[in-house]
């Protein structure tokens, strides 16, 4: 909110020029409502599956970096909630919105190793 407002000022601000245009299209409206930072980085997530119809953040993601660690902690985050870890910030409300956008609870990287070690395990049965 504080940084939205910076930038209708011209204000220093953490909000890129394409952030603000985007939020500028949504008519995000920051008077009046505080809005909670997994709620905001969601919007984040949210505004990106609509630029670019997915949402497999790269773990290296120079226009937003803060983006990518957020994407990885959710995974964490999820991991600790399947194995019933109580300290887990994951709960069935935020499951529902990332699977709402189509989210991946694993990295790309993960899902190409465990399918290539399903080819070596086929592969050594022969």
């Amino acid at each position: 909110q504080n940084s939205y407002k910076k930038d209708v000022n011209k204000e220093s601000s953490i909000l890129t020029e394409n952030q603000i245009q985007s939020l500028n299209r949504v008519d995000f409206e920051s008077e009046g409502r505080r809005i909670q930072p997994w709620e905001r980085t969601y919007e984040l997530l949210v505004r990106f599956v609509q630029m670019f119809g997915h949402a497999r953040i790269p773990q290296q993601f120079p226009p937003n970096p803060s983006l990518a660690r957020w994407v990885r902690t959710q995974r964490q985050n999820y991991k600790s909630y399947l194995k019933g870890d109580s300290s887990s910030r994951m709960t069935d409300d935020r499951i529902q919105l990332l699977n709402k956008v189509g989210f991946e609870w694993e990295c790309l990287k993960m899902q190409l190793w465990g399918q290539k070690y399903e080819e070596l395990v086929s592969f050594m049965k022969e």
